[in-house]
């Protein structure tokens, strides 16, 4: 288990804290900012519908779209598992029936790697450059991220910490899977949260959830939600949280923020396996430890 903390917008050492590793689901806390600052900029409007479908970007950032996700097919984890090809992405989405929407945009809540997808080729299409140009550019590099990047093939994998998946094909992730240093990733969510990167209505936008029901087994949440390319919510020492988790073949990243009254805190775990809850707890113990915080007092 590797981590790595920002306390008050100041880095913290931590064990592994610089070690490459994959970025998994929090790509779409960085897509997100990225799309934001588009907004920002009035490239492109939250509210505004996307060419890919009858749904808006706002939806699209926070599962609200009504599409289907690639995880829920079996054979999709079949051809992961088994080291093939990663299939087309016009391929994926035929298996799915993705232009099928399964409830009316804006009523229900998906989780939906689909919509990511189209998230990423909204930010080519409208920057002219490639995503990783894109994200580097309208969200990375601002922040002071400059070691992040796509990984497109295996041997863009070969000096990441990839767990037990050491052959993973990251073609498997149609959004787009960073992979950057745990520090990075800490220092990224630290000062976008701060305000560094998009203007406070705007990340008052960003931050706003939609609650996801009650507590979740095995995992320190007691009031889940999803924000705008954030998970967001209440854990079990009271404090609120917000980042992500994000999960694939042989590890689990966990990257959130917390405050406790003036102060700020941002850990980043890596842990190799496939327990998001274990991730997640590591979190909160790390951030309950660094912002003095007892759980015997809440």
């Amino acid at each position: 288990m590797r981590f790595s903390l920002v306390s008050n917008g100041s880095p913290l050492q931590g064990e592994g804290h610089d070690a490459m590793v994959p970025w998994w689901s929090f790509t779409k806390t960085v897509l997100s900012a990225a799309a934001l600052s588009l907004v920002r900029d009035g490239l492109v409007r939250l509210d505004g519908a996307v060419p890919e479908g009858p749904f808006t970007l706002r939806q699209l950032l926070r599962h609200e779209a009504g599409l289907a996700d690639y995880g829920e097919l079996a054979e999709y984890h079949a051809a992961v598992a088994g080291g093939e090809t990663p299939w087309p992405a016009e391929d994926m989405t035929q298996r799915l029936d993705a232009a099928r929407l399964r409830y009316v945009p804006g009523v229900d809540w998906r989780y939906s790697n689909v919509g990511y997808m189209f998230v990423a080729r909204l930010l080519e299409r409208v920057t002219g450059l490639t995503l990783e140009r894109a994200l580097m550019q309208q969200a990375l590099a601002p922040l002071g991220v400059s070691r992040a990047r796509i990984a497109r093939t295996r041997a863009d994998l070969e000096h990441v910490c990839m767990g037990t998946a050491s052959t993973y094909d990251p073609r498997w992730v149609y959004h787009g899977l960073l992979v950057g240093p745990l520090s990075e990733a800490a220092l990224f969510l630290e000062l976008l949260l701060a305000g560094h990167l998009l203007p406070e209505a705007l990340l008052r936008e960003m931050q706003t959830a939609r609650a996801l029901g009650g507590p979740l087994r095995g995992r320190p949440w007691t009031s889940p939600g999803y924000a705008l390319g954030l998970m967001q919510g209440a854990v079990d020492i009271g404090l609120t949280l917000s980042g992500h988790t994000g999960a694939g073949p042989g590890s689990v990243v966990a990257i959130y923020r917390c405050a406790n009254g003036a102060d700020t805190a941002t850990c980043a775990v890596f842990h190799d396996g496939s327990d998001e809850g274990f991730a997640e707890a590591e979190v909160v113990n790390r951030l309950a430890t660094t912002l003095k915080v007892e759980k015997n007092n809440v």
